[in-house]
């Protein structure tokens, strides 16, 4: 029985010290629905990972940047995660949310605690486990 791990490429992109995130659509069939994650998404077929993050980025935010840096790789039974860093060079206006319920910038301590308010959900949402974690790695190692 084969158990086919996914792939996906994430970027962690920050700003004068804070880190762009998304909250994902309220979606109970979706991964960690109604949560802050990173932007990025799953690796196509024939993709590598830096190519795979660029096209992720320009289609969910419409943020086209030439050069992402490799963080680390992250993998649990389910899900091989290629984390990428890149500055945000444009302000949030700028931007074009294609996919998911919101974005914003979140700080360090925002990361810390693991939950961030949402103006679009008009409430406070968690980050989800996973991402808290990177980014908390992220930050750790600047």
């Amino acid at each position: 029985m084969s158990n086919q791990q996914v792939e996906v490429a994430i970027a962690i992109l920050y700003q004068q010290n804070k880190f762009l995130m998304q909250l994902r659509d309220n979606i109970p069939t979706i991964l960690y629905p109604g949560y802050w994650a990173l932007f990025g998404g799953h690796i196509e077929s024939g993709e590598t990972p830096d190519i795979a993050v660029k096209r992720e980025i320009l289609e969910e935010i419409a943020y086209d940047f030439p050069n992402f840096s490799e963080f680390a790789c992250y993998w649990d039974d389910k899900v091989i995660r290629h984390v990428f860093h890149a500055p945000l060079l444009v302000s949030l206006d700028q931007l074009v949310l294609n996919e998911g319920w919101d974005m914003g910038l979140l700080t360090p301590e925002d990361i810390r605690q693991g939950n961030c308010y949402s103006q679009n959900a008009g409430e406070i949402r968690p980050l989800g486990p996973m991402h808290q974690r990177i980014m908390l790695d992220f930050i750790d190692s600047q």
